[in-house]
């Protein structure tokens, strides 16, 4: 029995592949395409999962689409027929490609695929709700789901218990957690479903002082997380902006422009949203929790990728464990509508791992991989220069080039799913460095220098460097918390703004974000065995068994794919050292690289 998930036309497509109820593929449609968060129709990615199936579209049985377009599209039209005559601007842009292509999803899939089995629809946060507790390592759990808007619902309450997972409770648009982060998104000059993580990052800089004023004048807060909004200080329901007039008034004056000057006000915006929005996250887990009876909590919509916030659910006391679906925003849509089909409506057993600790996403890593064979025909084809090494050799002599400050990329097996690179298609630097994080910002990724790197630590490390316990693994790099106060050392506490930035705050100065706190992957042998290797052997070389892992891409372009685009991305960057399954490049002995094209025209700023 296979099951094919499809989730297109907002944002990062994706399709996902389930063959009798093991999860066997799943990849966005933007790292084939090159082209970020890319909408359209997956056909890369569906041929992607049809091949590591070793089938075509006539063995598939269901194709499960991850919303309800009929009763999104009814959502739309009240919406604009509700704030006649201002919504008419939006409604003549948007109102044509729906009556043209999106309400005919079954049509266009029966179509472009040549499709003649079974179609089916869970709505939106049903394929969330899915995509997290199905593949959790739970039997049962309170499961929150977090995002924009899918339908009507924004956000959504269920619980999971064995094969059955119902939806109990639900909050509808326009009132959101997730439009609410992304207008001050849009507000600070970042671009919507893509900068909010930006955000996120610049609210260490910055003051709260705007938190209240939020409260009380944007939205009214519940004890149990729900809450509405002033729309009076939002436009994203009617018009083709997130926010009004109303709000730059209340805030100060107009929206940021993009990639201008970011000053105190936008660092103390993205402070203030932030706080608000742990804390209705936190009120949201507890709820959830109480309201089920049930102290697993799996978590999944775009705003689960807010790993501060993360950070602060898996402290709390009613929380006993917590799962975060990897891929939480829109392209998880995929893989949980296909769960939804195999578990909901073919009503399938479900037995998880009796350890209650093993999930069903296999380190994320689902999407495609290149044997040495096929390196080595690249390398050849192209008259590169490469070792060719064995493990043991590979492992110390790419520790070794951490070790000496080198950036290394790292690309190895199958392609990770979802927003992180996780060992699999990964830029590595020295954590101890302190001009490493500078480096890596300016000369590799080509990105605002306020942006912090993530660290990948040894799983049976974590509580030492690190305010986790050791059962609070974060294997897929969505859990945010502070470095251990035994490695922080002494700064200026008058610090204010970016002069924060090159403080030196910890024995790990390139991955201590400005608050003390580090994004944390826990990397574990059994899970990925190579990056676990590399990591071993740096720890061997220098006593630190913690490395910088940031996504291979340069700023405007996903995630490297193919060893193509991993070269092509080695050579347009200061990169020193590039990994290619068991081969090893270092840039001084390559020919000359000539561009074919324009690469920051081909990948503009986001």
């Amino acid at each position: 029995m296979i099951i094919l998930g499809i989730s297109c036309y907002y944002h990062d497509s994706a399709a996902a592949l389930i063959r009798d109820g093991e999860l066997i593929a799943a990849a966005q449609e933007e790292r084939f395409t090159r082209k970020k968060h890319d909408p359209g129709f997956p056909h890369n990615a569906i041929d992607f999962c049809l091949k590591e199936a070793k089938t075509d579209i006539s063995g598939v049985d269901v194709i499960a689409f991850y919303d309800k377009p009929f009763l999104k599209f009814e959502r739309i039209l009240e919406t604009y027929l509700g704030y006649v005559p201002r919504g008419i601007r939006s409604a003549w842009k948007a109102l044509p490609i729906w009556i043209k292509e999106k309400l005919w999803i079954s049509d266009l899939i029966r179509n472009e695929l040549n499709f003649e089995g079974k179609l089916i629809f869970p709505e939106h946060h049903e394929s969330h709700a899915a995509s997290a507790f199905f593949p959790s390592p739970f039997q049962d759990a309170a499961v929150l789901t977090m995002d924009g808007v899918g339908e009507w619902a924004t956000s959504s309450i269920g619980i999971g218990e064995g094969n059955s997972l119902k939806l109990i409770r639900e909050m509808e648009f326009p009132h959101s957690i997730g439009l609410l982060y992304s207008a001050f998104t849009y507000f600070c000059g970042f671009r919507v479903n893509s900068g909010e993580y930006k955000l996120m990052g610049l609210a260490p800089y910055g003051e709260p002082i705007y938190a209240q004023t939020i409260l009380d004048e944007l939205i009214d807060l519940k004890e149990d997380g729900s809450f509405r909004m002033n729309m009076k200080y939002f436009d994203y329901a009617s018009g083709l902006k997130m926010t009004s007039r109303k709000f730059n008034k209340l805030f100060g004056g107009p929206p940021r422009v993009a990639e201008s000057k970011l000053t105190k006000r936008e660092m103390d915006i993205a402070a203030s949203i932030q706080k608000v929005t742990e804390e209705i996250m936190i009120r949201m887990a507890r709820f959830a929790v109480k309201e089920t009876g049930k102290s697993n909590l799996c978590l999944a919509g775009g705003v689960a990728l807010n790993c501060v916030g993360n950070g602060k659910i898996i402290k709390l006391p009613e929380v006993k464990n917590l799962w975060i679906q990897p891929a939480a925003g829109d392209a998880g849509g995929a893989v949980g509508a296909a769960y939804a089909g195999w578990y909901s409506y073919l009503g399938n057993e479900r037995n998880v791992d009796s350890s209650g600790t093993k999930d069903q996403m296999k380190g994320a890593y689902l999407g495609p991989e290149f044997s040495d064979v096929e390196i080595g025909a690249f390398v050849e084809s192209n008259g590169y220069i490469a070792e060719k090494l064995d493990d043991a050799a590979l492992f110390e002599k790419t520790a070794d080039a951490i070790a000496d400050d080198q950036v290394v990329g790292w690309f190895q097996g199958k392609m990770e799913f979802g927003p992180r690179a996780l060992g699999g298609r990964s830029i590595l630097g020295d954590p101890r460095s302190e001009n490493m994080q500078k480096k890596l910002n300016v000369k590799i990724k080509f990105r605002e220098s306020f942006r912090p790197f993530a660290p990948s630590v040894l799983d049976k490390h974590l509580s030492e460097y690190f305010d986790l316990e050791q059962h609070q693994q974060s294997p897929y790099m969505l859990l945010v918390a502070q470095v251990r106060e035994n490695r922080l050392k002494q700064v200026s506490k008058d610090a204010q703004g970016f002069d924060k930035l090159y403080q030196v705050r910890s024995e790990l100065p390139a991955i201590t974000h400005v608050d003390n706190s580090a994004r944390i992957q826990t990397v574990e042998k059994s899970t990925n065995p190579r990056y676990y290797g590399l990591i071993e052997a740096f720890y061997r070389k220098t006593g630190c068994p913690v490395i910088i892992n940031t996504s291979f891409n340069v700023r405007g372009e996903p995630i490297v794919c193919t060893p193509e685009d991993a070269y092509r991305c080695f050579m347009r960057t200061d990169m020193d050292v590039l990994v290619l399954g068991s081969y090893l490049f270092r840039k001084k002995e390559q020919p000359d690289f000539e561009e074919k094209v324009n690469w920051q025209e081909e990948f503009p700023l986001d």
